[in-house]
């Protein structure tokens, strides 16, 4: 779900020439998904292997990623680990939504309507695998990639406030509530998008939102929009306050000035959980500093091998994919080269 702050933020619209030379820690589970969602045939059905096995998200991984290697950019994938026990509620609500979505497609597809890949798109499940598979594939692509102890966001959003990343990247907005100070949005899905149920196209470009703008155009501080967040709804108490949106959240903020005020002030609100502990969720989240960030040019025999030999890729896509990476490896080495000479 992740919490839902647009109505707050100032997106800026970006190129990816702009970040060129610039590390992006990407959340892997949050991009996955979208390829999980969005790379599927015009029934619905994800790409799969002879065996059966899904590979829509192999297929994201390796040509979205070569397009950002070819930009000059060095991607760095942030892996979930364990997540924290409050958003127990969020995944059982997710498995639900998924099963309804699976309930709805299958009866569409079976009528011929053309919801039936709207409903399949929210069938998404990340198995195993499928993580197992694309963790591997990074690998030989030279392409670093983390296993955070908790939520990747809070991950990503440590390695941008220490400085060894320049931005995080996710559709979600939780980077800030965990601090990032920059965090970019459509990174994965850039390009020419169809909008749902409409014969309309749109150009889909990265948009970057910067927490320090954030916080000064609301007037706010970073634990005041935590608490927006915990009023309007998180990942760890998914309903929010009914009836509180967004701007009311930031009404409340500003009179109140502290999460602790705002409830003792609304009348008959229940928590199912102390919004405190929610907070330190995102002051103090579970992170680690056990990593490196390398970049290299591809195996480009081994990745030949696990795509087209055990998952029936196109060798020739695969191929020109590859190429892309290569170029942008070497353009990026000659910068970093040139940098260096000069510094």
């Amino acid at each position: 779900m992740g919490v839902q702050l647009s109505d707050l933020t100032q997106h800026k619209k970006i190129e990816l020439t702009n970040i060129s030379g610039k590390a992006i820690a990407i959340d892997a589970y949050n991009t996955l998904y979208q390829f999980l969602s969005r790379i599927r045939g015009v029934n619905g059905t994800p790409l799969k292997d002879r065996s059966g096995r899904i590979t829509s998200h192999l297929s994201g991984l390796l040509y979205r990623t070569s397009n950002l290697v070819e930009a000059g950019i060095k991607p760095v994938f942030v892996f979930d680990g364990i997540p924290p026990i409050l958003k127990e509620m969020e995944i059982k609500r997710r498995k639900h939504a998924k099963k309804v979505a699976l309930a709805k497609y299958k009866k569409a597809l079976k009528e011929g309507k053309e919801e039936a890949k709207k409903y399949a798109q929210a069938t998404s499940q990340l198995e195993k695998y499928m993580v197992e598979g694309a963790k591997h594939l990074l690998t030989l692509m030279s392409i670093p990639w983390i296993q955070a102890p908790s939520e990747g966001e809070a991950q990503a959003a440590h390695m941008t406030i220490k400085n060894d990343v320049w931005a995080t990247a996710s559709q979600d907005y939780d980077a800030l509530l965990f601090g990032t100070p920059k965090l970019i949005r459509n990174l994965s899905i850039t390009g020419r998008r169809k909008l749902p149920r409409k014969k309309v196209y749109v150009e889909v470009r990265p948009e970057l939102i910067e927490l320090d703008q954030v916080l000064a155009k609301l007037n706010i501080t970073r634990q005041q929009l935590i608490a927006i967040a915990i009023l309007i709804g998180t990942d760890f108490n998914p309903d929010g306050i009914k009836g509180i949106g967004p701007k009311k959240a930031l009404q409340l903020v500003k009179k109140h000035s502290n999460l602790q005020n705002i409830i003792a002030n609304l009348e008959q609100v229940k928590f199912q959980t102390d919004p405190k502990i929610i907070e330190q969720i995102f002051l103090k989240p579970k992170v680690t500093n056990d990593y490196r960030l390398n970049w290299k040019k591809p195996d480009i025999d081994s990745i030949l091998d696990f795509l087209c030999d055990e998952h029936d890729f196109s060798r020739n896509r695969v191929q020109k994919a590859l190429e892309k990476m290569t170029i942008g490896y070497t353009e990026v080495e000659k910068k970093t080269t040139l940098e260096k000479w000069f510094t």
